[in-house]
């Protein structure tokens, strides 16, 4: 029998991939391909959803042919994506009515506080598991729907659909309008307790039902694709965080994965009951298989990680290449007394605050580019220790490790200042495209490829661990510089700004 594999398309933030897994969870073929990002004005972030598509054809059949497979060769393919990501496209035609509007966009700043009114970031939570901000899809549909010519009302009529990036590509592939728990609880519209739509929150909103796809377990068959996956089920969706979750094998109650891309996320499942967070984590879904239970999550997400590095290549000149940074903060012994807090877009968590605007604090004479490089590498550290710090507290435990995946992982030095940093060990797996391996897993678990969650674990492999080398005087002298930093970025931007 020929060689069977399970696809995954990953939609990203700066590209989309397809990875094949063979049963032994080894990528065995990739494609991949960028696509353009697109900023009309400061603060304002959005991607072409038609090129995307073409994208996504493009890196399926690179995949394909690398492996030497047809699409009969394929048992199910999984999408995992960048989410709050918010798209609204013509039911009759499948055109995107307008740009899609990127997680990080902040164009919805004065409409959050709005609708917060007088109860503030906190009116949903209890339904929603998250604060008001402009990082979710909701105010992202309120916004197109206000200030788009006509959408509003073609909306109404049903002309109109919504989706996450996930939503847009099962579309195109199935012609199914759906979505699964994990990206619907990152809309904002999703009551995290029943798993549905919440009417109350679409009102207070202003968003028709009409426009909202039909909410699915994260591991199921949606439909059999079209195009160049032609007969293979798409059975399979998960948000990126929650795909890397499920990829690193995080199946217990208190396992934490931390995945470093453009921006660093957290998430730690806390069983099949929601855990309402007391110290600015958001409560989400885990993943949800078949008619199982769900399972939930506390996430931090932190918006600026390796887009600091890249900020350091792009806008500074400081290294050529992103790899480089590792280099150039290896040429001194510690930070110079300079600390960099990346506030571009506001600080995410804990701190939720879209007012706050990046700061480099403590300079001197003394610091040259080598200390800048090494700050920039520790203003990722320093922001997981902040997480860290809430997840503990909510959760009730201690981190012990911190399984870690994405780009930014393969910086070795990043890696240790962040066993240092929170005081844990840092295991990095032999596979480190776990956002893909995960939506592969779901989508071979729908169709039996893989037989059990015990089969997945067993894949599971450490490919290099780090242990905590820094004296504890010393990480809290510089956790406590961290925070003066930090609270030098607040209240930047005021109203009328």
């Amino acid at each position: 029998m020929s060689q069977q594999y399970v696809a995954a398309i990953d939609q990203g933030t700066t590209s989309s991939r397809c990875i094949l897994f063979d049963r032994d969870g080894r990528a065995a073929a990739t494609g991949q391909r960028e696509h353009r990002q697109i900023f009309p004005r400061p603060g304002w972030v959005e991607h072409d959803a038609a090129e995307i598509w073409t994208n996504v054809e493009a890196v399926v059949a690179q995949a394909l042919d690398e492996a030497g497979a047809a699409p009969g060769q394929v048992a199910a393919v999984g999408i995992t994506n960048q989410r709050e990501t918010t798209l609204l496209w013509d039911r009759a035609t499948g055109q995107p009515v307008h740009n899609a509007i990127v997680w990080q966009d902040t164009r919805t700043d004065s409409l959050v506080r709005a609708l917060g009114g007088d109860t503030g970031q906190d009116r949903f939570r209890d339904r929603c598991g998250l604060p008001l901000a402009t990082y979710f899809s909701g105010p992202k549909i309120r916004w197109l729907l206000d200030h788009v010519d006509g959408l509003r009302e073609r909306a109404e009529r049903g002309e109109l659909l919504f989706g996450t990036m996930d939503t847009w590509l099962i579309w195109k592939l199935t012609g199914r309008h759906v979505t699964d728990v994990t990206n619907a609880s990152r809309t904002m519209l999703m009551n995290i307790h029943t798993l549905e739509w919440d009417r109350e929150v679409l009102d207070a909103m202003g968003v028709p039902a009409a426009l909202l796809p039909e909410i699915r377990s994260s591991s199921e068959v949606y439909g059999t694709a079209s195009g160049p996956l032609e007969g293979v089920p798409v059975a399979a969706s998960l948000g990126d965080q929650h795909a890397a979750l499920f990829g690193q094998t995080c199946f217990d109650p208190g396992d934490v994965k931390g995945t470093y891309g453009t921006g660093a996320f957290l998430v730690m499942n806390t069983g099949t009951e929601p855990v309402t967070s007391e110290n600015g984590l958001l409560t989400t879904l885990g993943y949800k298989l078949g008619e199982e239970r769900a399972v939930y999550a506390l996430e931090g997400s932190i918006a600026v990680t390796g887009s600091l590095v890249q900020w350091l290549r792009d806008n500074l000149g400081l290294i050529s290449t992103a790899p480089e940074v590792e280099e150039l903060a290896r040429t001194v012994d510690d930070n110079g007394g300079c600390y960099i807090v990346p506030a571009f877009s506001g600080l995410f968590a804990p701190h939720w605050r879209g007012d706050a605007r990046g700061v480099i604090a403590g300079l001197t004479g003394y610091v040259n580019r080598g200390h800048i490089a090494r700050a920039a590498l520790e203003a990722s550290a320093w922001q997981t220790r902040e997480v860290v710090d809430a997840m503990n507290a909510d959760a009730g435990n201690t981190l012990t490790t911190l399984k870690v995946d994405g780009g930014m992982t393969g910086d070795d030095l990043l890696m240790q200042i962040l066993a240092d940093v929170l005081d844990t060990g840092v295991v990095r797996p032999e596979v480190a495209e776990t956002t893909c391996l995960g939506a592969a897993y779901a989508a071979g678990l729908a169709v039996g490829y893989w037989p059990d969650l015990e089969t997945l674990r067993a894949n599971w492999r450490e490919d290099t661990a780090w242990t905590p080398k820094m004296a504890p005087q010393a990480r809290e002298r510089e956790y406590r510089n961290w925070r003066k930093a930090v609270r030098r970025t607040l209240d930047w931007v005021e109203d009328g700004d």
